[in-house]
């Protein structure tokens, strides 16, 4: 009798604990949910929504959210480490070469854009410039390698989808993004240096983002878009083709510094176009015309282009 009063006694404490442990997992269920609503929440609705208003100017909300970035490949050098990267924008993957140079405080940072046709590995000849000053850059691969296709970009306009000449500002913007959620980096020291395509790119994704300290174009122009359009009415060419030239956003650097840098030598973009872009910028700025090199940096800029980039970085 003693035995089975033993077992029913168990089988009614084992009874009792079941409705405890069904309490525990639908707290740990609302738990759960309560922090995917908290997430849902904190993260920016329309971050990446782009609009361009009547006088063809494009925008991206300035709180665009935390960036989910992919480390490739780590190398270390010996005064530096170089991450190959990877991060989502949009509807492509930019991979990037992350270099930070070993400090115990926090260092400022350059974006840096190539122009058309060059890879990411391009950067890195003005990377191991900034490495030297103590400064972070992340180099990236751009969609289409830089290249353009206005033609196709205003098809998709007039068919409200996004141009990929827009998505390339997008993803230069959240390449500030990734350098500002990097704990190694400074998020308050921040600037975008682009050569030729990459030049234009530099200087819209800097107009848009009024926390980026400033910008250097190197071999870099705009396309005179006011003058082209001269007595053309259509008024979605007009918006769209306003939208993807530099000179259209220069009103918006102030009172951050616009520099650019080019050479007589130039035979791709000659250098009055560039001297022509920036006589429309408004102060502070500063141009270089150096003797040296073609179509890109060349070693006559070098000097200025430390000297400038700790000014705007200081």
């Amino acid at each position: 009798m003693k035995a089975k009063k033993s077992q029913k006694n168990n089988r009614t404490q084992k009874t009792a604990k079941q409705p405890a442990g069904r309490s525990k997992a639908i707290t740990a269920v609302l738990v759960i949910l309560f922090i995917l609503v908290i997430a849902y929440l904190l993260i920016p609705r329309d971050s990446d929504k782009w609009i361009v208003n009547s006088e063809g100017i494009l925008s991206y909300p300035e709180n665009r959210g935390k960036v989910d970035v992919t480390v490739i490949k780590t190398e270390s050098g010996s005064n530096y480490t170089l991450e190959t990267i990877s991060f989502p924008s949009k509807d492509y993957t930019v991979e990037g070469l992350l270099r930070i140079p070993s400090s115990e405080k926090k260092v400022p940072a350059v974006v840096l854009l190539p122009g058309a046709t060059v890879p990411k590995e391009g950067t890195q000849g003005l990377a191991q410039i900034l490495s030297g000053m103590g400064y972070a850059s992340l180099g990236i691969e751009q969609r289409n390698r830089g290249g353009v296709d206005p033609q196709y970009d205003f098809s998709l306009f007039k068919d409200n989808k996004e141009p990929v000449e827009h998505m390339m500002v997008f993803d230069a913007l959240r390449s500030v993004d990734v350098l500002r959620q990097d704990k190694r980096i400074d998020p308050e020291r921040i600037a975008v240096v682009g050569e030729s395509n990459g030049g234009r790119f530099a200087i819209i994704a800097t107009a848009i983002d009024p926390n980026i300290k400033g910008v250097i174009g190197i071999s870099t122009s705009g396309y005179d878009t006011e003058a082209q359009l001269t007595g053309v009415k259509d008024e979605t060419a007009r918006r769209f083709y306003s939208s993807i030239d530099p000179e259209t956003y220069l009103k918006f650097i102030p009172p951050r510094k616009l520099v650019m840098m080019h050479s007589v030598n130039d035979s791709v973009i000659p250098v009055d176009l560039a001297e022509n872009t920036f006589r429309k910028a408004k102060e502070p700025k500063m141009f270089y015309k150096v003797e040296t090199g073609g179509h890109g940096f060349s070693d006559g800029m070098r000097v200025q282009f430390e000297n400038e980039l700790r000014l705007m970085l200081h």
